[in-house]
């Protein structure tokens, strides 16, 4: 079985770090490295961590606040799977995720996968569906793909290649570097992580998240007519995301 290393960074992360790791403990595909990277948390989490005896966890204290960013990339350059993933600390996993998106991943060859998910905000639960593939433009202007939902083969990739820049949605901007490159990312349109949204108050900020989307297109160096073609599909995306 190849190694597959997931990655969580955590900071004041307690309400619901054990939840999360317990859903990568309880993953029916076992060969995994758990690499948590503490981002300097001021509440119990750390000790929380501490304290879930499984050899398969790694922890690395940062001394000094670095950001999610640097925290996931401290994280990449710690694991040494074939596969590399992300969970966010207030995130979940269903206990087929891996092994589901392993199998997917050996069938095809595939490079860079994502899946479907689910919003859980408070008792509200909707299931978001996933295209079957997304190329470069395509992810311009659907930024569906979720961080907790994908998953990097790294025998067709170095680690400087999804290092992630420090700025915001950093994950938004690290598949767009990817797919830059000509590489496709295919998705399995089924539920295999729960996104907690109103723990999120960046994400869940609705006026914020178009902003930091129009500020994307501009490190992108798109031109303004390229950046409102974009961003007029991505608002219609957005939108289709969270009602149907």
């Amino acid at each position: 079985m190849k190694k597959v290393s997931v990655i969580i960074p955590i900071h004041n992360s307690s309400k619901h770090i054990n939840k999360c790791i317990k859903s990568v403990l309880n993953q029916t595909y076992n060969n995994l490295e758990i690499i948590i990277v503490d981002d300097l948390s001021r509440d119990n989490s750390l000790e929380l961590v501490k304290g879930i005896k499984d050899n398969r966890i790694i922890i690395i204290e940062l001394k000094e606040k670095v950001g999610v960013a640097n925290a996931r990339n401290t994280g990449i350059k710690k694991a040494s799977g074939d596969y590399i993933c992300f969970l966010d600390s207030d995130d979940y996993w269903i206990d087929e995720k891996i092994e589901k998106q392993i199998s997917f991943m050996e069938k095809n060859d595939y490079v860079f996968i994502y899946s479907g998910y689910q919003y859980l905000n408070g008792s509200r639960k909707h299931i978001v569906h996933v295209p079957t593939s997304i190329n470069y433009s395509e992810a311009l202007k659907n930024t569906t793909i979720f961080t907790s939902t994908v998953m990097f083969n790294m025998t067709h990739l170095c680690k400087e290649d999804i290092y992630m820049p420090d700025v915001e949605s950093e994950d938004t901007a690290t598949w767009w570097k990817i797919l830059k490159k000509g590489i496709i990312a295919y998705g399995i349109d089924e539920s295999l992580s729960i996104y907690r949204v109103g723990e999120k108050s960046l994400s869940s900020n609705k006026f914020k998240a178009l902003k930091r989307t129009w500020n994307l297109y501009k490190r992108e160096n798109l031109n303004f007519i390229r950046r409102i073609f974009y961003f007029f599909y991505y608002c219609i995306n957005a939108t289709k995301r969270r009602v149907l």
